[in-house]
């Protein structure tokens, strides 16, 4: 052995060391802290520039003249289940209403989560733009059910389930990133010439002071069909 290899680390080294420890530390913390994953964001939406899309984190209540609690002309029987085989999600439909402050109701995080169907708006496979809303992820129970929806691509298929056994086939049209706070409420909800589908849920960056995320997704999805379940 010789004599430069029998030394003992030197003290600057000691230190370097530890600022590199404590570096490794404080990443440790922050994911900790904030539970957060990076959600995939559409290649097409990158430029925050372009027009944006919130998501059920705190969607924006319907405009005056969007589709509303009357009913469309052509009945159809509620939803129970949505399916997106492109991102592996399969998920029970619970019912959500609005806030006291007029806000749309979102699904409670749980570790059992579940997407929502906004019930005031029209049932998927009517006229108009149905809304399913889901979470992106929380600190507590991880990705959500609507985790990889920015993965989604145009041509996309989502399926929706309905009380008389009947499927809804929808195909995706675009995926958008909007700011929250530009939420755009009249392409979410405005009245449309043929059924229409919304599934929204939360993305962009995450304030870990708001503890939130500052954007939302949305996937923008027509009607193609519909078959037996």
């Amino acid at each position: 052995m010789t004599e430069q290899s029998s030394r003992r680390p030197s003290t600057r080294t000691w230190m370097a060391l530890a600022v590199a420890l404590a570096v490794v530390a404080v990443v440790a913390i922050v994911v900790a802290v904030t539970g957060q994953q990076q959600a995939p964001t559409p290649a097409a939406s990158s430029d925050r520039s372009q027009p944006a899309i919130p998501a059920p984190a705190s969607p924006t209540r319907p405009a005056a003249g969007a589709a509303g609690p009357s009913a469309p002309p052509e009945q159809v029987a509620a939803p129970v289940s949505v399916s997106v085989p492109a991102i592996d999600v399969t998920s029970d439909l619970l019912r959500l209403d609005l806030n006291d402050d007029g806000t749309v109701e979102v699904p409670p995080l749980g570790p059992d989560d579940k997407a929502g169907w906004y019930q005031r708006g029209p049932a998927p496979g009517a006229v108009g733009p149905a809304v399913i809303l889901g979470h992106v992820d929380s600190a507590e129970h991880g990705p959500g059910i609507f985790f990889d929806l920015g993965a989604l691509e145009p041509g996309a298929e989502v399926t929706v389930t309905r009380e008389d056994g009947t499927v809804a086939v929808f195909a995706v049209d675009r995926v958008e990133v909007h700011p929250k706070d530009d939420f755009p409420t009249l392409e979410v909800y405005g009245n449309t010439d043929d059924a229409q589908l919304r599934l929204i849920t939360c993305g962009g960056d995450f304030d870990s002071g708001a503890r939130s995320y500052e954007d939302n997704v949305i996937a923008f999805a027509t009607m193609t069909g519909t078959r037996p379940a």
